[in-house]
C-alpha cells in the first residue's frame, strides 16, 4: 500500500523537466520503518537528483505519516554491484563488460553490443581447439531477458 504511493509520487516526479530521464529501480520497505528506493536515470544519477528526491519524498512521508514519526529514507542509486533489473539499465550499460548468470546456471561473460524489449547480444572472446592449438574467436551471443537470472555490470580498470 505505502509502496503504491511512493511509486505514485516517483511517477509524478519523473514528469517534471530535471527528471525526465529518471526512473525507478528499486523500492524496499523493511520492517524498522527503513524505505530504501534506487534510482536511475539514462544519463546517470546524480547525487543532487537523489538528494532532492528524498526531499520531496520526505514532504509526503512527514505529512501523511505513512510510516510513522520516526522512520529512515534511503535515496541512492542502485550501485554497480547490484544486478540490472530493468531494460532502460541495460540500455544505458550498451558498450560495458558485464556477466550474465543464466536460469541454467550458465555464466556468460562479455561486451554487451545490443538490447530490445526481449533479448540482448553479448560480444564474447572464447577460446576454440584448432588442432594442437588454441584460437581466440569472437561470437556474439543473444540470451533472451526470460532466461536471464542476473546480469551484473563488470568493473574494469584497464583503459
Amino acid at each position: 500500500m505505502i509502496e503504491k504511493k511512493i511509486i505514485d509520487l516517483l511517477d509524478q516526479k519523473f514528469k517534471e523537466e530535471d527528471f525526465l530521464d529518471c526512473f525507478l529501480v528499486d523500492l524496499q520497505l523493511h520492517a524498522n520503518q527503513k524505505l530504501e528506493v534506487f534510482l536511475d536515470s539514462d544519463t546517470g544519477i546524480t547525487f543532487e537528483k537523489c538528494q532532492k528526491i528524498s526531499r520531496y519524498l520526505e514532504q509526503y512521508l512527514d505529512e501523511e505519516g505513512w510510516l510513522g514519526p520516526k522512520y529512515t529514507l534511503e535515496v541512492s542509486s542502485p550501485g554497480i554491484s547490484r544486478p540490472l533489473m530493468k531494460i532502460r539499465q541495460y540500455h544505458k550499460n550498451i558498450g560495458r563488460k558485464v556477466e550474465v548468470k543464466t536460469k541454467e546456471k550458465e555464466k556468460r561473460t562479455g561486451t554487451l553490443i545490443s538490447v530490445t524489449d526481449t533479448e540482448l547480444t553479448l560480444e564474447e572472446k572464447v577460446r576454440i581447439k584448432e588442432g594442437k592449438r588454441k584460437k581466440t574467436q569472437v561470437i556474439q551471443t543473444v540470451i533472451p531477458f526470460d532466461n536471464i537470472e542476473k546480469t551484473v555490470v563488470q568493473i574494469s580498470f584497464k583503459n
